[in-house]
């Protein structure tokens, strides 16, 4: 029992910390809700110390080798550009790896011996259960276990965290925006390998070209909407209501959307949590500390995260409680100092002025 645990989610989080654990000894079981890994997405960032990380791993090179480097252009209502620039290029991100996320998803699974995980797909947890010796959890097959310890990486919207530590609305703070993906396949970007941006005051959208497929994205400011982050026609609907006659490429890309079974639409959050852990349960990734995407830091604070969390285990073996302790001690002032990033990240995605959305602009100039 000592060491059996369960991770809750098969994202990045999940899979990296289901990687450590497994190398440390642990007999690791992944439950994740989806019929297998989950795909889709738009490129994603891996940082500073996550490459650190990759490389502890052996899948820099790996990474390495799937970067996306494009070019980059925001155009105006006629498709013209109004500025081309290189984000790779910009002093800020000298080094930084930009990557499709299913790309990443699938080195960090294969990264996984074989066999050394149990995979649960299509699966997840409906009850959890704490003791002093063990966490005792009731799967949506009805099945019942016992496990030493239970990771939730089962993202912003966690069932982890509502189980163990309460509502979402606790913990989540809204920053008056939300954002859209879908693949857009019926239509043709400027180029290959690039970013195209179409920028007004309080809306952008955005065209991604890579590896022979079109992704597209929706922003908007707007105070609070009432809905089910779980029901995809009513997002369709948001979208509808917010988009409806925009100009540029909106038309294609809200179609795009509306006929997307894999559409993905959430609101700018940040999760933020006076503890990580309680009892014998650890959250780790955005189940623990979203950033909110403007941060572009999701991805890397994941890895570093799932890391940290495995190294605490590995270097108090004997008191599971400090370990959990100096897993946030050491690394929760790092997350604070990223989520303070967010309102320049979001004011250069989404401008809130006709003044802050020329000085967007003027930043690549």
């Amino acid at each position: 029992m000592e060491k059996q645990v369960l991770i809750v989610g098969a994202s990045i989080a999940g899979l990296t910390l289901a990687y450590w654990l497994n190398r440390q000894g642990y007999q690791v079981t992944l439950v994740e809700i989806a019929n297998g890994l989950r795909r889709g997405g738009s490129p994603i960032d891996v940082r500073g110390d996550a490459l650190t990380v990759a490389r502890e791993m052996g899948i820099l090179d790996q990474i390495k080798a799937y970067e996306f480097v494009h070019t980059d252009e925001i155009v105006n209502a006629n498709d013209k550009p109004i500025v081309q620039f290189s984000i790779n290029a910009q002093a800020e991100y000298t080094g930084d790896i930009e990557i499709h996320r299913d790309d990443l998803v699938n080195i960090l699974y294969q990264a996984i011996p074989a066999k050394a995980v149990e995979f649960l797909f299509k699966n997840r947890i409906e009850t959890l259960i704490q003791t002093d010796d063990s966490v005792a959890v009731r799967f949506q097959t009805g099945e019942r276990r016992e496990f030493a310890f239970v990771f939730g990486a089962d993202g912003t919207h966690s069932t982890v965290r509502k189980l163990v530590f309460g509502p979402e609305a606790q913990f989540a703070r809204f920053f008056g925006a939300y954002f859209a993906l879908a693949e857009a396949p019926a239509i043709k970007a400027n180029s290959l390998n690039s970013a195209t941006l179409y920028q007004e005051v309080g809306k952008t959208a955005m065209l991604y070209s890579f590896k022979n497929a079109v992704h597209a994205g929706l922003l908007f400011r707007s105070s609070r909407l009432d809905y089910d982050y779980r029901n995809r026609d009513q997002h369709k609907q948001i979208l509808r209501d917010h988009f409806d006659n925009g100009l540029w490429k909106i038309p294609q890309i809200l179609a795009a959307m509306l006929a997307s079974n894999e559409l993905y639409f959430d609101e700018v959050v940040q999760i933020q949590m006076p503890t990580w852990t309680k009892g014998r349960v650890a959250l780790v990734g955005d189940a623990a500390h979203t950033t909110g995407f403007p941060t572009g830091m999701g991805t890397s604070l994941a890895m570093q995260g799932a890391a940290r969390l495995a190294f605490e285990l590995d270097t108090f073996k004997e008191s599971y409680p400090a370990a959990f302790a100096s897993y946030y001690q050491t690394f929760q002032p790092f997350v604070v100092s990223v989520q303070a990033r967010i309102e320049r990240g979001l004011n250069w995605l989404l401008p809130p002025t006709e003044a802050a959305l020329e000085e967007a602009i003027k930043r690549f100039l």
